[in-house]
């Protein structure tokens, strides 16, 4: 009996290698025509696309700026970069000098972030000013009533409206005598930088109410699955889940984590326990040659971004319109390869300000610990997919509105907040509802893959075979949602659906579940492979 199964097991890791050999080669072919397709699509074409601009890397090359966030970070760059230098020698000489602890520190760092949101916003720092410090008044105010978290949310989605209806206000609102100031407001609209605010305020009004409550987190269970803690320092789930002493949420300590500067403008987004913590230590799980080398790595993706920038012309083709003429092959490669630009043009962004941050003793989350491209289910890809903010939902959010013992209700609730934070467009809308009826038979599968007990090969062969299936449907839902989100808008449904499911493109619609699934497959091998590790 013991040698038959050494037998099966045997012949099972065989069959797997050649599986493996064959889905690599396949992806490998895939690859090549993406990439020689694209080629050919950008040189057909950039004469009719909008936002080329002269190359730098490639001679004879343009290069694709249109996406107008990725054009203003990569502008301003040479400017962040100086004052990520000047506020690190500063903050750096005022700590070792005074020996500063949290209240120091809070100081030194608000009067920073302050005279550099001064450069931002101009005269409109008072209206984020004013916003923050009524909010700071509410908390004190209410945290010990039943009815606070009404009270909290209720004010600052009201002002995440707001703000956004009336693009961030007029001072000449407030009388006609007021109206100069509106000559002064900055380089950068605040109301923008905000949203990430309004994430902050929340975050501290509840740790605030939460510092006296029992807690769900077990930390002698987390301390023996995490090697981080296990080592003696403190990860920052613990941080997170740290209660904090009262002093701790001062006036001054509250409003230097809402603007501190290297997370102001974009995150990752941080919890203000875990913030706070590291005011009197700082983060002390990533060494001064891991946060160089986080650095370094940095600079590879920019060159990364410009390189693909110059040879594909994605973006330009989104912007443009111009995917309406093409083919149905022709539109997934522009899909697939707007989704990548997408993925890299974040992980850029958040990556320099973690870094800022970093190199200062804050550690955040990293919003992207996984490549888009390792992702074969919605779960997986939105814990992969600006990771902090998933984290905020999940303590904020998810868990308050009952956790997965409400899932199916709870997604619609988080996802439509999360369109509205992103923007007041119905795209949005139409992308996160999109979303919420992808998750419907995600939820409905792994819930019958729970129940299910392959009792012998065979049954492991076809709960593989299912695992695949079901990834190559979700990473095609994954792409129709994000397309309507971020490119073609609600009104481009009909034409998409249109287009697959025509006699041209039904081939086209096979193939690419075929790639997925291919792709599914090799994620698995990955999966396996990292549990066999030690």
């Amino acid at each position: 009996m013991a040698t038959s199964v050494t037998n099966n097991g045997s012949r099972s890791g065989q069959w797997q290698q050649k599986e493996l050999f064959f889905l690599v080669t396949y992806a490998f072919i895939f690859y090549v025509i993406i990439i020689r397709r694209s080629l050919q699509l950008s040189h057909d074409h950039f004469k009719q696309l909008f936002g080329l601009r002269p190359g730098w890397l490639i001679p004879h090359r343009l290069n694709d700026v249109s996406d107008a966030q990725w054009r203003n970070f990569r502008g301003n760059l040479p400017v962040l970069s100086l004052v990520f230098g000047i506020f690190t020698l500063l903050a750096t000489l005022m700590r070792a000098f005074f020996n500063l602890k949290v209240g120091g520190m809070s100081i030194v760092w608000l009067l920073f972030s302050l005279v550099y949101l001064s450069y931002l916003h101009g005269t409109c720092i008072i209206f984020v000013l004013s916003i923050a410090t009524i909010n700071f008044l509410i908390v004190k105010i209410f945290a010990r009533k039943k009815y606070f978290p009404l009270v909290v949310w209720s004010y600052n989605i009201f002002f995440l409206l707001t703000n956004r209806i009336y693009e961030g206000y007029s001072f000449s609102i407030f009388g006609p005598q007021w109206g100069f100031l509106d000559n002064y407001r900055g380089s950068f609209r605040w109301h923008i930088c905000f949203n990430f605010v309004v994430l902050r305020m929340i975050s501290f009004g509840f740790d605030y109410h939460w510092r006296n409550q029992d807690s769900h987190f077990d930390q002698e269970k987390h301390q023996q699955r995490c090697h981080i803690c296990k080592s003696g320092k403190a990860c920052y789930q613990a941080l997170q889940e740290r209660s904090l002493q009262d002093d701790k949420f001062g006036y001054i300590t509250y409003l230097c984590y809402l603007v501190y500067a290297p997370l102001y403008i974009a995150g990752p987004i941080i919890s203000f326990n875990a913030f706070a913590s590291q005011l009197d230590v700082p983060q002390n799980t990533n060494s001064v040659r891991n946060v160089i080398l986080y650095g370094f790595r940095w600079v590879l993706s920019l060159l990364l971004v410009e390189l693909m920038t110059h040879l594909f012309y994605y973006n330009a083709f989104a912007n443009s319109g111009l995917w309406k003429q093409l083919s149905p092959m022709e539109v997934f490669i522009i899909g697939y390869g707007v989704l990548n630009f997408m993925w890299l043009k974040f992980l850029l962004i958040w990556r320099f300000f973690r870094f800022w941050s970093l190199v200062n003793g804050i550690e955040t989350p990293e919003n992207m610990p996984k490549c888009i491209n390792n992702c074969h289910n919605l779960e997986g890809f939105w814990k992969n997919w600006h990771a902090s903010f998933n984290k905020w939902l999940v303590r904020y959010m998810y868990i308050p509105l009952g956790g997965s013992r409400k899932k199916l209700l709870n997604v619609w609730v988080v996802f439509t907040f999360v369109a509205i934070w992103h923007d007041l467009e119905w795209k949005l809308l139409s992308w996160a509802w999109l979303t919420c009826l992808f998750f419907i038979p995600e939820l409905v599968f792994k819930s019958a893959t729970k129940a299910f007990q392959a009792e012998n090969s065979f049954g492991e062969f076809i709960f593989r075979e299912l695992s695949a299936v079901a990834g190559a449907v979700t990473i095609t839902c994954l792409m129709v949602a994000n397309l309507v989100g971020f490119v073609i808008g609600p009104r481009g449904i009909n034409w998409l659906l249109s287009s697959f499911l025509q006699k041209e493109g039904l081939p086209v619609l096979g193939g690419m579940l075929l790639t997925f699934y291919v792709g599914t497959k090799i994620m698995l091998h990955i999966d396996e492979a990292k549990q066999r590790l030690p």
